[in-house]
C-alpha cells in the first residue's frame, strides 16, 4: 500500500446515526516494507498472526450494519496489528511497552523477539499510526457535527486461553468482555450491551481486557464522545487460534446490531 490512507476504511452510515463500529485488529496484511523489519521467518509470523488477529471481527461488524435499522459507520484498519496497533499510547504512557507492544510492536504474544528492541519506531507512527489517528478523530467529528454526539464501539475478539503478553490475564475471561472507561462510558452504555450480549453464556466488563478506544484529541475532554470495547471471547465463533468462522459469528453479529439500534436512541 503506497499510499498510507489506503491502510484503513470509513464505511459510511446513515446521517444520523451517531455509531462508529470500530474495527483495528481484524487483518493480517503486513506491506512488503514491514515485513522485511520482522524478524520471524513466515511459519512463525503465521502462527503470530493466528495469535494475535481478531478474526472475523470485520465481517461481524459488516453483518451487524446490515442488520441494523439506521447504519452506523464503520472504520476499518486493513493492515495486521503488527504494522502498527492504532489503539496503543503512542509514547511512554502505554502500559503495554513494558511486554514490548508499545505502538509499534518488538515482542511476539509469547515474549520472543519480533523486531529488534532498538528499532526506531518513528517511521511507522509517522507513516501508519499518524494518518490513522487523524482519520479516526476526523469520523468522530463528523459524527458530532451531525448528531451532536458520537459513540465508538470497538468490535475486538480475545483467546480463551491466556497469552503470554496479557498484563491482566488472571481474572476471568467471560464469554463477553465489556472495556469501559471512567470519563467516556457511561452506565448506561454498559447496561446496554450487558442486554444485548447476555444470551451467550455471561458478560464482564474490564477483565482480562480493560479500556476503550477514543481519539486522543477527545480523550478524558469531550464528555459527547462515548466509547466501549466489545471484546468477544474466539471459541464462540470461530476454530482457535485462526480458524475458520462458525455459526456464532452471526448470532452475535444480530447482538451486536441489537446493541448499536439501542444506542441510537436518546
Amino acid at each position: 500500500m503506497s499510499d498510507p490512507t489506503d491502510s484503513f476504511q470509513l464505511l459510511p452510515g446513515a446521517a444520523e446515526s451517531p455509531v462508529i463500529l470500530h474495527v483495528p485488529h481484524s487483518s493480517r496484511t503486513i506491506p512488503a516494507p514491514v515485513r522485511g523489519g520482522i524478524v520471524l521467518d513466515d511459519a512463525a509470523l503465521e502462527r503470530e498472526l493466528d495469535h494475535l488477529t481478531d478474526a472475523h471481527t470485520a465481517e461481524l461488524a459488516a453483518v451487524a450494519a446490515d442488520r441494523c435499522a439506521v447504519t452506523p459507520w464503520r472504520f476499518v484498519n486493513r493492515l495486521s496489528r503488527l504494522v502498527i496497533d492504532p489503539e496503543r499510547f503512542p509514547d511512554e504512557r502505554e502500559e503495554m511497552l513494558a511486554a514490548g507492544m508499545g505502538a509499534v510492536y518488538t515482542r511476539t504474544s509469547h515474549g520472543e523477539e519480533l523486531r529488534p528492541a532498538a528499532v526506531d519506531p518513528g517511521p511507522l507512527i509517522e507513516r501508519y499510526f499518524a494518518p490513522y489517528a487523524r482519520a479516526m478523530t476526523a469520523a468522530v467529528a463528523g459524527r458530532l457535527a451531525a448528531t451532536g454526539r458520537a459513540i465508538v464501539v470497538d468490535v475486538h475478539s480475545y483467546p480463551s486461553a491466556r497469552l503470554p503478553y496479557e498484563l491482566h490475564g488472571e481474572g476471568p475471561r467471560p464469554p463477553v468482555c465489556l472495556g469501559t472507561d471512567a470519563f467516556h462510558t457511561p452506565p448506561g452504555l454498559t447496561a446496554r450491551a450487558e442486554k444485548a450480549f447476555a444470551g451467550f453464556g455471561g458478560t464482564g466488563t474490564d477483565s482480562p481486557f480493560a479500556g476503550a478506544y477514543v481519539p486522543l484529541g477527545f480523550y478524558g475532554t469531550d464528555a459527547r464522545v462515548g466509547a466501549l470495547m466489545i471484546e468477544i471471547r474466539r471459541d464462540l465463533y470461530m476454530c482457535e487460534p485462526g480458524g475458520p468462522a462458525g455459526p456464532g459469528l452471526t448470532t452475535l453479529a444480530h447482538a451486536l446490531a441489537e446493541l448499536v439500534d439501542g444506542l441510537g436512541e436518546r
